[in-house]
């Protein structure tokens, strides 16, 4: 599930310079080549990954913890600028509490991980018949610690923390979550900055989408059309979602053919990366003329995102955010609770290097909002068998307030200004 949209803040100038939009009438609607938008975009430099590094083993040392193991995924690049898949084959990182960083990898993997090492020097390689896990506990014994704790990074794999457990006994594997979460929640200059650059990317690819799409497209035509665009606009997609019609009633859509047809909704959710960051936007508009009740359910939907937006102050619990928009939506009709016609799903989640990143827009998280946490904004509302609205844009927290990546929508006649 994606994004939502914002209030008038901070906003790109790339994203501020709307393009008008042609008659849906019109057959064929425009054409033309999109230029890349992302040749100025900085990808995260060494010194930001060792200082990384330097933050999770200060983390580690004040909370008692001698080392932190990441496999491969996303936090493995935020690290080590390692980018490598999950198989049965260990590969990841071992940061210990004081001392170098060390790479733990299959020896045939071993020169294609070099090319992709940010810094470091310290490679480990197993063989097939060899544990790869007895390597983790050699590197803590190489920096001088034979017993104590290890942290593991909290998508690591259970047959991971389990093989590390066996080969360092005299260690106890413990959850390396608030190490972790304490570097990647809260987001630095450099990465506010390719988040901005990514969802400048997708808001231009939704302007070429609004000005091309026509009467009997496909879900799959759309989203094929919002892929291209993304590309040629310089990012790499990462999914794009169109529901039309009755099936906008369901968040993440139904498996009944649809077909864009007059009077339809539009609810697309889409996301792209520039340099690892992310994106994630929804829109929703009609195609041709929306009638009274699409009409409420919109600005319904939109003042909710607005109130969102005002409660994302520093020091807010994060939980609080959704409460704020949920009794809103309650006032109008809509609920109770997590319950439909109304929002079944939480306001929002943490976003950044991953899609989804800790914490949400929930009830009952208490996390309070910092600067440096980026998150979607994502009210909607849903009435099984009709239809159903979600806006979605994601914001920034500074000490000023919330910022917003990208405008939010203004209309419904005009949901890209």
């Amino acid at each position: 599930m994606k994004k939502r949209d914002f209030l008038k803040v901070s906003v790109a100038a790339g994203i501020a310079a709307a393009t008008a939009k042609p008659s849906l009438a019109a057959s064929g609607g425009t054409s033309g080549a999109l230029q890349d938008m992302t040749g100025d975009a900085v990808p995260i430099s060494v010194a930001e990954r060792k200082a990384r590094v330097a933050k999770a083993q200060r983390l580690l040392r004040e909370a008692g913890i001698d080392a932190l193991v990441v496999e491969a995924g996303s936090a493995l690049v935020y690290f080590t600028g390692v980018r490598w898949w999950r198989s049965e084959r260990f590969t990841g990182a071992v940061i210990p509490a004081d001392g170098e960083m060390a790479i733990v990898t299959p020896y045939f993997e071993e020169p294609s991980i070099r090319e992709s090492m940010a810094f470091g020097d310290d490679v480990r390689t197993w063989h097939e018949d060899e544990d790869p896990f007895a390597l983790i506990a050699g590197v803590l014994k190489d920096r001088g610690t034979r017993k104590g704790k290890i942290a593991v990074e909290e998508t690591v794999r259970h047959f991971i923390a389990d093989g590390l457990q066996q080969a360092a006994p005299d260690f106890d594997v413990v959850s390396g979550k608030a190490i972790t979460r304490g570097c990647r929640m809260y987001k630095t200059a450099a990465e506010i900055a390719l988040m901005q650059k990514a969802n400048d990317v997708t808001m231009a690819a939704y302007r070429h989408v609004y000005a091309n799409i026509d009467k009997g497209m496909s879900p799959a035509d759309i989203s094929a059309l919002m892929n291209q665009a993304t590309q040629q606009l310089g990012g790499r997609p990462g999914f794009s979602m169109a529901l039309l019609n009755d099936a906008s009633a369901y968040p993440h859509g139904s498996g009944k053919p649809q077909t864009l047809q007059p009077g339809g909704i539009i609810l697309m959710d889409c996301g792209c990366s520039v340099h690892d960051y992310q994106s994630d936007i929804s829109r929703t508009w009609v195609f041709g003329e929306p009638d009274r009740k699409q009409r409420k359910v919109w600005n319904t939907v939109k003042r909710g995102q607005e109130l969102a937006v005002e409660t994302a102050t520093v020091g807010t619990p994060a939980g609080k955010v959704d409460e704020v928009v949920r009794a809103y939506y309650e006032k109008e009709g809509y609920g109770p609770d997590y319950k439909t016609p109304g929002l079944p799903h939480r306001l929002g989640h943490g976003i950044g290097m991953d899609g989804h990143e800790p914490v949400n827009f929930v009830r009952g998280e208490e996390t309070p909002l910092a600067p440096g946490m980026c998150f979607s904004n994502e009210p909607g509302i849903y009435i099984f068998g009709e239809f159903g609205v979600r806006l979605e844009d994601c914001l920034y927290i500074t000490d000023a307030g919330p910022r917003l990546f990208s405008a939010l929508s203004p209309s419904l006649d005009k949901p890209f200004g």
